[in-house]
């Protein structure tokens, strides 16, 4: 498996991945149990989303060479790559999304989202998240001032059929975390690669020499050792007051088959794994419908390596093709498989890159820098209308001009399409109030 870092060589696995670990998935325990609160709203298409799927572009994608090219603008901002049409009459992608380009009838694409937070650490909790962070944020921290929105959605929608309700794969964003809500609604974390011919999701299914009569035996022992006297103050801090149900549902995973069918890939046809793409981006996609087509409510599916500050060109030129492919098939195969209108897909990073291409020292080949005030960001499903194209950068692609939209903007119509209230109040363990998004409008364009 690649592992990818940004600018500062920080690598991509998160110290606070939580996934399943130790005796029969005590990481699971931990990932599990959320209440249902759906909220109302006067949209016909609020609330119609059963499950979100985030495809997270870690490292800030250019919006240049994908969702926003330039064709007449000045060639060390224009760059290298043409513009190409698409579905949609007078809008242009970047041409190497040729297989978007010709469903973007089908999906919105955002071109007016900005903020003012241009490096890794604090973009990344602002986008994750809706709320910027409170102190500044260098570009290599791992930084949560803020439940991320799967953990938000795994609190409010809670469990769905013995799964877990937030799932993020092969790692967990650095922002991505459930700050005061607490570890139970972290997400399980697969590590492993659904394109490996050993895929085998960690702790799920029984260890290898571990028969169903060991396990039952093993878990009757427990249950014995559980009879013990507790500590019955919640004061004094016995965590196994609080344990016991969420390891009885890792329990229940383990031994579920409907919860093993959803992780098993080998199911899918060939030919559905193909169009996907046989690599592990195309894979982990495919793996992401089956656990939405499961119940899962939230997905993330972290895509690292977007940081192009050199060689932009080359990178962009053997990656994007294969990208592409993949999330059109999965928009392609949810509608197919009548899911689209209750799925959610978007597709996004921290932020766009600067429009002046750069060299590094060092360096031959150009890059961008980071850039806050420009972005693109694809929403398709759960009611979004396709062939929208909303807002717009200036000529040469430096800011977000026309229709300017803020995080929590985008945030709050992720909340809203899963029928929870933006504009909830949550409390910390210790009775403070935090808003669930401190401006909680969603883009009314979105909603039809």
């Amino acid at each position: 498996m690649t592992i990818y870092r940004d600018c500062n060589g920080i690598t991509r696995r998160n110290a606070l991945q939580l996934g399943l670990g130790g005796f029969v998935g005590l990481g699971l325990a931990e990932g599990l149990l959320g209440r249902a609160s759906a909220t109302e709203s006067g949209s016909s298409s609020a609330g119609v989303a059963k499950g979100c799927i985030l495809i997270w572009m870690d490292g800030g994608p250019t919006h240049f060479e994908t969702f926003d090219p330039k064709p007449t603008a000045p060639s060390e901002i224009r760059g290298e790559f043409d513009a190409i049409a698409t579905q949609v009459p007078g809008v242009q992608f970047s041409e190497h999304l040729k297989r978007l380009a010709g469903i973007a009838d089908k999906f919105a694409t955002i071109r007016s989202i900005r903020h003012d937070q241009a490096n890794h650490g604090a973009g990344n909790h602002y986008m994750m998240t809706g709320a910027p962070p409170r102190i500044p944020v260098g570009c290599g921290a791992f930084v949560s001032f803020h439940p991320s929105m799967g953990a938000v959605v795994a609190h409010e929608l809670g469990k769905p059929n013995g799964l877990p309700p937030y799932f993020s794969m092969p790692s967990m964003s650095r922002s991505g975390g459930p700050n005061f809500l607490g570890a139970k609604f972290a997400p399980f974390v697969v590590s492993d690669d659904p394109n490996s011919a050993n895929f085998r999701v960690r702790d799920v299914a029984l260890p290898k020499g571990l028969t169903e009569d060991k396990f039952s035996f093993r878990n009757q022992l427990r249950r014995r050792v559980d009879t013990l006297p507790r500590i019955t103050d919640p004061a004094a801090g016995d965590p196994a007051l609080a344990f016991d149900d969420y390891y009885r549902q890792s329990l229940d995973l383990v031994t579920s088959p409907a919860a093993q069918a959803a992780f098993d890939v080998s199911q899918e046809p060939e030919q559905i794994r193909n169009r996907y793409g046989r690599n592990s981006f195309g894979q982990r996609l495919l793996l992401a419908r089956r656990l939405v087509e499961a119940g899962v409510p939230f997905v993330t599916v972290y895509d690292g390596g977007w940081d192009h500050h050199a060689d932009l060109f080359n990178a962009c030129a053997k990656r994007l093709p294969d990208w592409d492919n993949s999330v059109a098939t999965l928009i392609e195969d949810l509608e197919q498989r009548g899911m689209l209108g209750s799925t959610l897909v978007t597709a996004l990073g921290e932020f766009g890159r600067t429009p002046k291409l750069s060299t590094l020292p060092g360096q031959t080949k150009a890059g961008r820098d980071h850039w806050a005030n420009a972005m693109s960001v694809l929403m398709a499903g759960g009611g979004i209308p396709g062939g929208l194209v909303l807002g717009a950068t200036d000529r040469n692609g430096y800011s977000a001009v026309d229709r300017v939209l803020s995080p929590e903007n985008f945030v709050s119509t992720i909340y809203t399409k899963l029928g929870i209230n933006p504009d909830k109040m949550l409390y910390t363990p210790q009775g403070r109030p935090s808003h669930l998004v401190s401006d909680p409008t969603p883009i009314h364009e979105l909603f039809v």
